[in-house]
């Protein structure tokens, strides 16, 4: 990425950054050296930028099992990332793993840093709480806030809400979590102006809507650096060639203009052709004006009318890994997942869906 843009803005950073293997194979002390190694990296080849960085799920010992309250591993994060952190920050990284900050420095910008590794239905730790760590509670209100002050606002967070396109019924947030993650961007999305997530280790997106269906939101999910295939029964071909992302905005309105995926055909690296080339860009592949929600819109229509762009949408899911033929089953997952974050709606895009492919075939 140094040689891509060697001078960026800023970086967000999603997480996941320890190798997915069993928690016996790692400890906290592991952890927290693997994270340190890698916080030294970014800072040693980007030491003017400010990086804003979020925990991942396998970003803490035992995985997955982040707590709604204080933590040593917390504690010891927020000093990893002392040069990145204000003090006010660290403070309320201790407290629950997450942050905000004026975005750049700059009066009107803001980044919310959310710790969404406490919704996911894998963690046992929270799942007795109504608002780990009162996280809903802190974000609404910053939220408030930076409406009162007239500020516009970047999202970012490792696990997202809504169900996995690669999987069918496979949610990420326990359901309660999910409705009060929906209602947050729903009461504040006239200040939020782009989502930025990551743990698919795929290239997604994911639409919000108001209570007219009105496109309000879109969350990008960023493809992974690691070719990681997933463990999750049942799914096929859930690996990803390595992938980097560039997104352009309008530093005057936060609008994310336009998104650039670079990555590593693993293929040709294997026989030593090694290098990072550019895959896509978004505004090109498919034919909008900018990535701003009803653009974005947009392109989940294409995906809904036009099987080529869903089979396009489909091979850039997994970063030209997958190269196989989306079926409707595939197509009605891909556009559900993307159209759908609550989990009822999702139900019947998806029963709708396959009710009508049935009658099609």
């Amino acid at each position: 990425m140094k040689e891509i843009l060697p001078d960026p803005d800023f970086i967000v950073w999603t997480g996941d950054d320890t190798p997915h293997v069993p928690d016996q194979n790692l400890g906290e002390e592991s952890v927290l050296r693997i994270m340190a190694n890698l916080t030294d990296i970014i800072a040693e080849v980007f030491p003017a930028t400010k990086v804003y960085a979020a925990l991942g799920n396998h970003d803490y010992h035992p995985k997955s099992q982040l707590p709604g309250a204080p933590s040593y591993m917390y504690e010891q994060t927020a000093r990893l990332w002392k040069r990145w952190l204000a003090p006010e920050s660290r403070k309320t990284f201790a407290q629950g793993g997450y942050y905000t900050e004026a975005l750049l420095n700059q009066s009107g910008y803001r980044m919310l840093v959310l710790n969404t590794n406490l919704y996911y239905d894998r963690n046992l730790a929270t799942q007795n709480d109504e608002d780990p760590a009162g996280q809903f509670s802190w974000a609404d209100g910053v939220l408030a806030k930076a409406a009162s002050d007239q500020e516009k606002v970047y999202v970012i967070g490792h696990v997202p809400p809504g169900m996995f396109e690669k999987k069918r019924g496979k949610p990420w947030y326990r359901p309660r979590f999910n409705e009060r993650y929906l209602e947050l961007i729903r009461k504040h999305h006239a200040v939020i102006k782009g989502q930025f997530f990551g743990h698919h280790h795929t290239d997604a997106f994911r639409m919000f809507y108001d209570a007219n269906d009105l496109p309000i939101g879109t969350m990008f999910l960023s493809p992974g650096v690691t070719p990681w295939e997933t463990t999750l029964p049942g799914v096929k071909n859930g690996a990803n060639n390595p992938a980097i992302r560039i997104f352009e905005y309008d530093n005057a309105t936060l609008v994310v203009q336009d998104a650039v995926t670079y990555y590593l055909n693993l293929t040709r690296a294997n026989i030593g052709r090694d290098r990072w080339e550019k895959e896509y860009r978004l505004t090109e592949s498919f034919q909008v004006a900018d990535a701003s929600p009803a653009s974005m819109e947009r392109v989940l229509r294409g995906m809904e009318a036009d099987g080529c762009r869903l089979q396009q949408y489909y091979r850039f899911n997994s970063v030209n890994f997958d190269l196989s033929e989306c079926d409707r089953g595939c197509r009605a997952d891909h556009v559900c997942a993307a159209r759908e974050v609550d989990y009822r709606r999702y139900e019947r895009c998806l029963s709708g869906r396959l009710s009508a492919s049935s009658l099609i075939t």
